[in-house]
């Protein structure tokens, strides 16, 4: 399947009504296959989504094809795993060339580094708790990117814990001893990262609980390519919220809104946040990368 494209300047879209750009698959840390995770959009009415999952794009084809089969547009999409200080920064970058060397060269450090970490936390629990490697290889499907998400299962299925909110809350928590950092680019270099291959960055979630980003990460962030934020997200919260919505207007940036989709392993449910399709068909105007793959 062919990703590259060259912008779509004025887009004509073959969908009404909005649609979801944040879904995972278990090619990160999601639960199920990318086709049963179109399906599980499709069945809430979307028409229009996006596969983004953690710092890989291996489930683009399987995705679109199962998408497009079932009449919905696929935006290809990814979540870059940044960092600022002690707090996690996810770009969400749309449309943008997956062969391109500073995308690799970012995601395979990122999955690496996710790896090591797991491996490391895993042996660190092992001391106090019955789990092993491979019982957190059992929970991954081959290739995937080794996450904290899969060690909680893991510690699910071992009867550890009740389910991923208990392992985050406690075992798998930052604060806990068992707990490895994970390498991640700053937020300005996955922001320009995504820019430079043609992509489209929104930082997801960025109203949450820890607050704002500074102000001046801010200002760097958009004069290295940033075109928006996802402004509909269940863990967004005001008033953050409100003085995001004030500088997007001032600046005109893309607003995105997504569930954030996860399988069993979240609540959250495909279409509870979604995209206008004028913000769509900004992202697909601005995005010369790769291009959305229309159903036939």
């Amino acid at each position: 399947m062919q990703w590259h494209g060259e912008g779509s300047g004025t887009v004509d879209l073959p969908f009404a009504g909005p649609g979801d750009l944040h879904l995972h698959s278990d090619w990160s840390d999601g639960t199920e296959p990318p086709a049963d995770v179109m399906l599980a959009a499709h069945r809430e009415g979307l028409r229009c989504v996006a596969l983004t999952d953690h710092d890989t794009t291996e489930g683009w084809a399987e995705a679109a094809e199962a998408a497009t089969s079932l009449g919905m547009t696929f935006l290809p999409g990814m979540e870059l795993s940044a960092r600022h200080e002690w707090r996690s920064v996810h770009v969400l970058g749309y449309l943008f060339d997956p062969d391109d060397a500073r995308i690799r060269a970012l995601t395979s450090r990122i999955r690496d580094s996710r790896l090591t970490r797991a491996r490391t936390m895993t042996d660190r629990i092992s001391r106090d708790y019955d789990v092993e490697w491979a019982d957190i290889v059992a929970q991954t499907v081959d290739g995937a990117t080794v996450g904290r998400p899969h060690i909680a299962d893991a510690l699910v299925a071992k009867g550890l814990v009740r389910d991923r909110g208990e392992a985050f809350a406690g075992i798998l928590h930052p604060r806990s001893d068992y707990y490895v950092d994970l390498y991640a680019p700053d937020p300005v270099t996955a922001v320009a990262a995504i820019a430079g291959a043609g992509g489209v960055p929104i930082i997801a979630h960025p109203a949450g609980r820890a607050g704002l980003l500074p102000v001046d990460l801010t200002e760097r962030m958009l004069e290295a390519g940033l075109a928006g934020f996802e402004l509909g997200h269940r863990e967004n919260v005001e008033p953050a919220l409100g003085r995001l919505r004030r500088l997007v207007e001032r600046e005109d940036l893309i607003v995105t809104g997504s569930s954030d989709y996860h399988g069993v392993g979240k609540p959250n449910v495909p279409g509870e946040n979604t995209t206008s399709v004028a913000m769509i068909a900004r992202i697909i105007e601005r995005g010369r990368g790769s291009s959305p793959v229309f159903p036939s």
